[in-house]
């Protein structure tokens, strides 16, 4: 979507208790996995029709589907199943097909396993179709002894996850497209949206949890929180005051911005970009669906896209999309833009739907 153009200053975030990204730059293995098993030439598709063909192939695979994957280089989907007979329904279809050890059902148990046996601040976890394993992030705030304990955990879950180390800090970042400040932190604006017919406004939860009142960066208010959810989820949505203009775009901070007319669900290996006040617009690559962060201080956020895109504080709330469709609002995480990282993303979706508002 878009926010009202503000300018450009960078000022840094003061005061607010939210500020930062989650996970650092790793690179996931393909273990696990067989060879493709393709005997047909898959259907060459954009990220969003492999996106579509993924969710009608999890239909009709039911539990003989175990994640899929989109290949930028060769525009094919690619499907995990487990055996023989999906690979061919798959094919069928258009997909690319790869025979791999671990379903769905295994890859939900180690996470579930996680949740109860590895709450340690400054972890993250999310599964990897390529990898077909649940990858668990350990930053550098997490002790030897602590990190000792995660390996046990992960080595009691056989070949269903694997543990690896970053560099950076889990944390959440304030900021995001166009600057809003209020009550001494800065935050970016996430996409326009309508509820009611009114005209609102979404970011990031851990924003609108510390600050209520929000402005441009000339300081003319631009609204007020109606609603906060974090942590668990991370989003809250804001009614714009009277007069302030709302088109549904992001700032491209070149001065021109991108027209936003829908909401989608991110596909893993999809190319995506990211604005934010801070750091303006950077662009990568989903890795991961469905991750976890905690932050610390009890604070977890579940459901989160994971990606390959830099982000540094004052992002946080800020726009992630692919074209004109709006996908993610800056959650955190670790690394800057300078030697990289990576970001987690809120998934647009669950927060229209939970507040009965659509993209405009």
């Amino acid at each position: 979507m878009n926010h009202r153009r503000i300018p450009k200053r960078r000022a840094a975030i003061t005061g607010a208790s939210v500020a930062a990204l989650v996970v650092a730059g790793t690179t996931f293995q393909t273990a696990n996995a067989s060879e493709d098993t393709s005997a047909s030439v898959p259907r060459t598709l954009s990220a969003a029709a492999a996106g579509k063909l993924a969710s009608t192939l999890g239909e009709d695979l039911g539990a003989d589907a175990a994640g899929t994957y989109y290949d930028a280089e060769t525009r094919n989907l690619v499907v995990n199943v487990l055996d023989a007979d999906a690979a061919d329904a798959a094919e069928a279809a258009g997909a690319r097909a790869r025979v791999v050890e671990n379903s769905l059902a295994d890859l939900r148990s180690a996470r579930a396993t996680l949740g109860k046996e590895a709450a340690v601040p400054g972890t993250s976890w999310a599964v990897d179709p390529r990898a077909n394993k649940v990858v668990v992030t350990a930053d550098r705030t997490v002790s030897q002894a602590e990190y000792a304990e995660l390996g046990e955990v992960v080595d009691g879950l056989g070949g269903t996850a694997e543990l690896k180390r970053t560099k950076g800090e889990f944390k959440p970042f304030a900021a995001g497209g166009d600057a809003i400040t209020g009550g001494g932190g800065r935050c970016s604006l996430g996409f326009n949206v309508v509820k009611g017919g009114e005209p609102y406004f979404i970011t990031a939860g851990h924003c609108t949890e510390s600050i209520s009142t929000w402005s441009d960066e000339s300081g003319q208010a631009i609204g007020e929180n109606e609603d906060s959810s974090f942590p668990d989820d991370d989003y809250g949505l804001v009614k714009y005051a009277a007069g302030v203009d709302h088109p549904s775009e992001v700032n491209l901070y070149d001065g021109s911005s991108q027209p936003i007319t829908q909401a989608g669900e991110a596909t893993v290996g999809q190319r995506v970009t990211r604005s934010g006040s801070t750091t303006q617009v950077h662009d990568g690559t989903v890795t991961g669906l469905d991750a976890t962060v905690n932050y610390g201080n009890g604070d977890v956020v579940n459901g989160l896209v994971q990606t390959d895109v830099c982000a540094e504080p004052g992002d946080s709330g800020g726009s992630l999309f692919a074209g004109s469709t709006a996908l993610g609002l800056t959650s955190g995480g670790s690394g800057d833009c300078t030697s990289g990282g990576e970001t987690f993303f809120q998934p647009v979706t669950e927060a229209l739907s939970a507040y009965g508002a659509e993209i405009g």
